[in-house]
């Protein structure tokens, strides 16, 4: 099972006009609503590679309550405990053994289990308005449910015991008000201590905070690398970023794809071409896609093909943060890898 954090989900709203016009009235061509947050869209799309998930976070009011009946659409079965282990997971490879990253067959997607703290503030929303006329999407993104002491301390508890049977954990997303800034350095070490390997997906002083706690794996983007570090040069921003305290650093270079500085070595995963469309949930594609790979024994190399393909997918998808099926199984091959280095020091 994989476990993935959304301290600040959010009921995802997506509106569609013909062409968007400051100062005027619209007239809303399509809509659609969907579990949202950083964690969630991940675990959307580990799910469609059959990976059983976990959520936690929060989710209170009556958006909670809605975000809560969509996400169980994500899961047709009936639930088994979350902190069990995952019986039905993809084959994960003998050591040495691991799979070529050619198209994979497609496979069912694996429930999503809603292990989700209730709160009595009101999950927020976010409103993406799209421009069909230029493709433009604008965001409206409301602020998060003020998050109390008790249940700041339920969450804790949910989390040390989904750990237990947790084959890797996502963190991932901004803190609603009332958690203090260290929230994700704690979570990190919880991780570490019950031996699960953690990826942190993050920005600003929570990354800060949270690298120092030396999770696993981070994934920042190239605004998120600069505010850390100060440079805006990749590699110097991501080795400087692993000094820090992560044991690995992938960035996400946007349409060039993505960087990784590892204890195994550094890797530069590049796809076939730049391609157009709204990169809506690309990161959290990219996340998936590492953690997936991470549980199924991947080399590096394949992880990496797997991230940015999915994301590249993403790109191309018409329904924002979803991916492409086809494009993905159609780029993975054609992903290419760069090695910098033997290993990162």
């Amino acid at each position: 099972m994989i476990l993935t954090v959304t301290l600040n989900t959010a009921l995802d709203l997506t509106y569609g006009v013909p062409e968007l016009v400051p100062h005027a009235s619209h007239r809303v061509s399509e809509m659609s609503e969907r579990p949202g947050g950083k964690g969630l869209n991940v675990a959307r799309v580990l799910s469609a590679l059959g990976h059983r998930t976990v959520v936690t976070g929060f989710a209170g009011g009556a958006t909670g309550a809605v975000l809560r009946e969509l996400l169980a659409d994500l899961s047709p079965q009936e639930p088994t405990d979350p902190g069990a282990g995952s019986p039905d997971a993809p084959h994960v490879p003998e050591p040495g053994t691991a799979p070529a990253a050619t198209a994979p067959a497609t496979t069912a997607p694996a429930p999503v289990t809603d292990a989700l703290v209730t709160v009595a503030g009101n999950t927020r929303r976010t409103i993406a308005v799209v421009d069909r006329a230029t493709g433009d999407t604008t965001q409206l993104n409301e602020p998060g449910p003020l998050v109390t002491a008790d249940e700041w301390a339920a969450l804790l508890g949910r989390y040390e015991e989904l750990l237990a049977g947790a084959d890797a954990v996502a963190l991932c997303g901004s803190l609603p008000p009332g958690i203090h800034v260290g929230a994700y350095a704690e979570l990190v070490r919880s991780a570490r201590t019950a031996g699960v390997p953690v990826l942190l997906d993050t920005s600003g002083e929570p990354l800060r905070r949270g690298i120092a706690a030396r999770p696993d794996l981070i994934k920042p983007n190239a605004d998120e690398l600069a505010q850390l570090t100060g440079s805006r040069e990749p590699m110097r921003a991501t080795r400087d970023a692993r000094r820090r305290g992560a044991h690995g650093v992938i960035a996400s270079l946007g349409p060039d794809g993505m960087l990784a500085v590892t204890p195994d070595g550094i890797w530069q995963a590049a796809p076939p071409a730049r391609v157009p469309g709204n990169p809506t949930g690309a990161g959290d594609s990219a996340v998936a896609g590492l953690l997936s790979g991470l549980v199924e024994g991947l080399s590096w190399p394949d992880r990496l093909r797997r991230a940015v393909a999915l994301s590249t997918a993403t790109v191309l998808s018409p329904t924002a943060g979803d991916f492409d099926r086809a494009a993905y199984e159609e780029l993975l091959p054609r992903v290419g890898i760069e090695e910098h280095a033997p290993a990162a020091r």
